[in-house]
């Protein structure tokens, strides 16, 4: 009888020591090199609640902008409108950003010292909108001796619903 010969193969062992030789390199030095990006977000608070008529002040501004359909109501929480800023003619559903920003500017004029606004927009009012608006009321170009510069105007924004409109 002849005898029949088996060939005997031991299991392959799988060599990953310079595998994580190469990861324990690499991770730290792409990690220390990774560039960490900073979005740019802006800090917003919601209205104070009202606390009644003994709290307000002669010369206290309270700024409003109230967003609508057709124009920008301006005005004092106190004092009521300073002006309504309808939409322009070019695009009747755009609101007026620059005579906005005009009129915030001679708000600011006249209060310097004061950094609060509220705006207050409909629940469909577009973002860009509300961002437009936004921007016209924190910053603007403001005059420092001879030269024009861009400036804070009224930097501390809080959002909240507009008040239905009384028509």
């Amino acid at each position: 009888m002849a005898r029949i010969r088996r060939l005997r193969k031991t299991p392959a062992h799988l060599e990953i020591t310079a595998f994580i030789n190469l990861i324990v390199v690499l991770v730290p030095f792409l990690l220390s090199t990774a560039v960490f990006t900073r979005l740019a977000v802006i800090d917003l608070s919601l209205p104070a609640p009202s606390s009644g008529v003994a709290q307000l002040k002669v010369n206290d501004l309270q700024l409003e902008v109230v967003i609508r359909p057709d124009a920008l109501e301006v005005g004092d929480r106190v004092g009521g409108l300073i002006e309504r800023i309808p939409n322009t003619a070019a695009a009747p559903t755009a609101p007026d950003v620059a005579a906005l920003a005009r009129l915030v500017q001679q708000i600011k004029a006249k209060f310097p010292d004061k950094a609060e606004a509220t705006v207050l927009a409909q629940p469909d009012t577009p973002y860009n909108t509300l961002v437009q608006v936004m921007d016209a009321v924190r910053a603007g170009h403001v005059v420092q001796g001879a030269s024009v510069v861009r400036g804070e105007l009224f930097p501390n924004i809080s959002i909240g619903d507009a008040p239905i409109a009384n028509r």
